[in-house]
């Protein structure tokens, strides 16, 4: 079918290249113009007005600035829900509401079991997702930007004009396609690698896509099928199972949309009680647990808006496991600094570490933070990087600096308690409280 002319509307996929909806627009309309929404009913619930997330929308769109019908499709039950509403409102208008799938490879039921429901374990989803992929799902789709509609350029609102001020991003973050290509192209030198360095805070072991594929600057078919093209090496392989991860949880969401609503996967563990100290949930934010990786994690975040992927999973346990804090609360802190913040992707991983969720950590494995902190920062290196108060503590007081002789600290010039906090629970102790309380629904556990 060919329209006279269509609107591409820009969600998460900022980009001019391997854009599905915009693909269709273009080729099914003779003028196509796009369009980008400041959402003021999102905006204006964010909790304040230097948001490292609304920057990186308006720096990748000022490098998108297009004169810019269609939309690739969102799979989180508000949007689904906003989506429909605009579908009934152009249709009353006589016009139609094309949506296309973009920001994954496989959406919805294209992935279900032999009995035809959601997987509810990663491992055979990923094999099922594995057997199905083929080259033509990773193709890139093709523009005809010549069709682009030929407008009066139109300035974009600066940050000041949406209600919002410029923060750190710049000096932290790459944005836009440009950003997402140059980060590429250095990851792509080093997946090799992946396997064995991505669980290290401390060296350059991660991709740093995490934003754009949020944001879509990065199509997510040119990342699975650079991996493809690279089956068999082990790098590669565990990236893309990362990448399949994401899709796991998009899918979760889509099938399951009470996710949403803060309730468990499993709904047994909407029984757990927590005690929910205020004052405990303060000092995990600001890094002041005493413990130097957790501590080190959240300084990261706070000063960022990121986090190593083994920090999220080792913060998410000690917050639930070790103070005894209910998992949303944590769920929440992250979603507002987040710069990559994607609710199923953070839902998912808030209740693989709380034990509530679907294949998740099971609930008595329980991550101690200074052996994990010795295995994974074995030289203090990511510690010191943003816990400065330690920085003269040698490697072996380095994850646990409580344990060091009155002189020993005057010597490295690091009084706990005063330099830096004593540990704000004792691990041993917490995890047995921590057993027993998911030992009082266990019994009813049957996934």
């Amino acid at each position: 079918m060919s329209r006279q002319r269509a609107l591409c509307w820009f969600r998460r996929d900022l980009r001019l290249h391997d854009h599905a909806a915009l693909a269709q627009a273009l080729a099914q309309s003779a003028e196509v113009s796009c369009v980008f929404v400041f959402d003021t009913d999102i905006l204006d619930k964010l909790p304040g007005k230097h948001d490292r997330r609304v920057e990186f929308i308006w720096h990748s769109l000022y490098e998108l600035r297009v004169d810019a019908v269609f939309c690739n499709r969102d799979y989180e039950p508000a949007a689904i829900l906003r989506d429909a509403a605009v579908a009934l409102q152009l249709q009353g208008a006589g016009i139609e509401f094309h949506t296309s799938k973009d920001q994954v490879i496989f959406e919805q039921a294209e992935i279900l079991n032999g009995s035809g429901a959601p997987y509810a374990v990663f491992t055979p989803y990923k094999n099922a997702w594995l057997r199905r992929v083929s080259e033509a799902d990773l193709r890139e789709h093709a523009l005809l930007l010549d069709k682009l509609a030929q407008h009066a350029p139109v300035p974009m609102p600066s940050l000041a004009e949406i209600g919002f001020a410029a923060t750190d991003l710049l000096s932290l973050r790459q944005t836009g396609m440009s950003g997402a290509a140059r980060l590429f192209d250095d990851f792509s030198q080093r997946i090799e690698r992946y396997h064995e360095s991505r669980d290290y805070p401390g060296v350059k072991g991660v991709s740093y896509l995490s934003p754009h594929l949020r944001f879509g600057t990065i199509s997510i078919r040119q990342l699975a099928w650079f991996c493809y093209q690279r089956r068999g090496e082990r790098g590669a392989d565990t990236y893309l199972s990362e990448l399949i991860w994401r899709e796991f949880y998009q899918m979760l969401l889509y099938h399951h949309p009470h996710l949403a609503e803060g309730r468990c996967y499993k709904a047994v563990y909407d029984n757990l009680q927590f005690s929910n100290d205020s004052e405990s949930f303060k000092k995990w934010t600001q890094g002041q647990t005493g413990y130097p990786l957790i501590d080190a994690a959240m300084r990261q975040l706070n000063q960022t808006g990121f986090m190593h992927n083994r920090l999220r999973m080792l913060a998410a346990s000690f917050l639930v496991k070790d103070l005894d804090l209910d998992w949303r609360w944590g769920e929440r802190y992250f979603a507002e600094l987040l710069l990559d913040f994607d609710l199923a992707a953070n839902n998912g991983g808030w209740q693989w570490a709380a034990s509530t969720g679907c294949d998740a950590q099971p609930w008595f494995r329980i991550f101690n933070p200074v052996t994990q902190s010795q295995k994974f920062d074995a030289q203090g290196v990511f510690i010191r990087r943003y816990v400065p108060e330690l920085k003269n503590v040698p490697d072996k007081f380095i994850h646990q600096p409580w344990v060091m002789s009155a002189a020993q600290q005057a010597q490295y010039q690091c009084q706990v308690c005063s330099d830096y906090p004593a540990p704000i629970v004792d691990h041993a102790q917490a995890r047995q409280v921590a057993l027993q309380r998911y030992a009082v629904v266990r019994t009813h556990d049957i996934f």
